[in-house]
């Protein structure tokens, strides 16, 4: 693939005005599929299943399989266009989207069309600065997944270059809320970073609700980039490109960033942009062409004539509205103040995307301020270094259970950076590793004298330095066992029985 000319990205905004809008992909958790009984591979239980092992004959597209309503997708879905803020539709229908998705056996989609669920909504967006953006929703509403295609043989596991492709149907049906944004307008130079938040909050509103398991890694949700540029001063929209199913809060920053000075420079050069999709290559930070974008005639939608129409009850709304939990400003603000950070120690949090680790890390045991150490701090460094998101690296419980063994001494500090090295590898929980590695601190007296006798051997004026005063001196000493025993003697205890000795021997 040719690499693309880009523009600097301060000179492509002096030049045009970027316009986005931003289409998230929320699959629900509930039991079962949407139109069918299968078991739904988004549901917490059901993520390791073998393929092609939660499919009934509604998500084959067998002759004669007629779709039911999944209820409970109903009521999540309206939850979550409460949240946003949205009108419920009294009445609301699906519709059969005809566009050829091999690894959806009937060969259209049912979703939502000119009648969905939710619509006319806004959420509140905060930026790294805490200045807040309000995004307008244009609608919400209900579908169901495609399944998955894995493709073979070829260098970059994609079609181009594949010997062949499988087809696992397990996704095929699952339970999906699209939220499509409104045009964002006056983003500038912060659009990037706008996204980015946008995601994150939708991500902790699904959490918030429970809907979703919202983990990103896992496509649970995926996000549709829309980029458009205008010259300056111009009225009307350019012609956008859509960056297709972006799962990671990093990710969707780099490519609205990436179109942004991708499109300039083809602009500025006289060029025009085609409206098409692009697919994201996490690798190289680019995106390449799909296919062309078709509008909405090109689907060729109709009704869907097996599902009757969506009519829930002004009862059932009010019981939904009344069940939602608070807004993600306002938990921000109450988290802030329950963890007791400064403003700085928040928004490193906040802008890690990791708010709900460490309030699941904290739920599990670990001090607030432990869990923004880690988090933060070596999980991120490593989650950089290998270009994934924190989340995907561990879980909030094995965070608090590694914190757990250096509150009870079995680890310090470096000793848990080595854990957390083997819990990432997955070589087990944080205990399974520190036995596995016999990485545990050593606190028995009996060895510690050993090493402190054989450190004390090439320096004997250690303990004369302790004796007249110097107390200091025995860093020394400390630093030597340390080295001799890897790093796994308990600091404390050997400045303890050093200290000790000094006084033994002056007796």
């Amino acid at each position: 693939m040719a690499r693309a000319k880009l523009m600097d990205f301060d000179k492509a905004l002096e030049l045009f005005e970027p316009v986005i809008g931003l289409e998230v992909h929320v699959e629900l958790n509930t039991r079962t599929k949407m139109f069918s009984p299968a078991a739904n591979p988004a549901h917490a239980d059901n993520h390791d299943a073998e393929p092609n092992t939660l499919v009934a004959p509604v998500d084959m597209g067998l002759p004669g399989s007629m779709p039911t309503v999944n209820a409970e997708a109903i009521r999540s879905s309206i939850s979550l266009g409460l949240a946003l803020g949205c009108s419920i539709a009294p009445s609301s229908r699906f519709a059969r989207k005809n566009y050829f998705y091999p690894d959806l056996g009937k060969n259209y989609q049912i979703s939502q069309y000119d009648e969905p669920i939710a619509f006319e909504g806004q959420v509140e967006v905060e930026l790294s600065d805490g200045e807040i953006v309000t995004v307008p929703i244009e609608r919400a509403h209900m579908e169901e997944d495609a399944g998955k295609l894995t493709h073979v043989g070829g260098a970059t596991g994609r079609i181009q270059g594949a010997e062949y492709s499988l087809v696992d149907y397990n996704r095929a049906g699952v339970p999906l809320v699209e939220i499509v944004t409104k045009p964002i307008f006056g983003a500038e130079h912060r659009a990037p970073e706008l996204a980015k938040a946008y995601l994150a909050t939708i991500r902790d509103i699904a959490i918030a609700l429970g809907i979703s398991e919202a983990r990103m890694e896992r496509g649970n949700i995926r996000c549709d980039a829309n980029v458009s540029l205008r010259p300056r001063g111009a009225e009307r929209l350019g012609t956008r490109t859509e960056t297709k199913n972006v799962n990671s809060m990093r990710s969707v920053e780099r490519a609205v960033r990436y179109e942004i000075q991708r499109q300039a420079a083809i602009l500025e050069a006289g060029g025009t942009i085609t409206q098409e999709t692009r697919h994201w290559h996490e690798d190289t930070g680019e995106t390449s062409p799909g296919r062309p974008k078709s509008d909405a005639d090109d689907y060729r939608y109709f009704p869907e004539p097996d599902l009757l129409p969506v009519e829930p009850s002004a009862e059932l709304i009010d019981e939904l509205r009344a069940a939602l939990p608070e807004q993600p400003a306002e938990r921000r603000r109450r988290l802030k103040a329950e963890w007791g950070f400064t403003d700085l120690e928040f928004q490193d949090v906040a802008n890690g995307g990791l708010l709900a680790e460490v309030q699941a890390t904290v739920a599990a045991g670990a001090t607030p301020a432990a869990a923004r150490k880690w988090w933060t701090g070596e999980i991120t460094r490593v989650a950089n270094v290998e270009g994934r998101e924190p989340a995907e690296l561990v879980t909030p419980e094995n965070v608090a259970a590694l914190q757990g063994l250096i509150d009870e001494g079995t680890l310090t500090d470096k000793l848990a950076r080595q854990v957390l090295e083997g819990v990432i590898a997955g070589e087990g929980t944080p205990q399974q590793v520190v036995d596995a590695r016999g990485l545990a601190v050593v606190s028995d007296d009996g060895a510690l004298i050993a090493a402190i006798d054989e450190a004390l051997a090439s320096q004997p004026d250690v303990l004369e330095k302790i004796r007249d005063g110097k107390v200091q001196a025995a860093g020394a000493i400390i630093g030597a066992v340390m080295k001799a025993m890897k790093g796994q003697a308990d600091a404390a205890r050997v400045r303890e029985l050093i200290l000790t000795r000094a006084g033994a021997e002056g007796a």
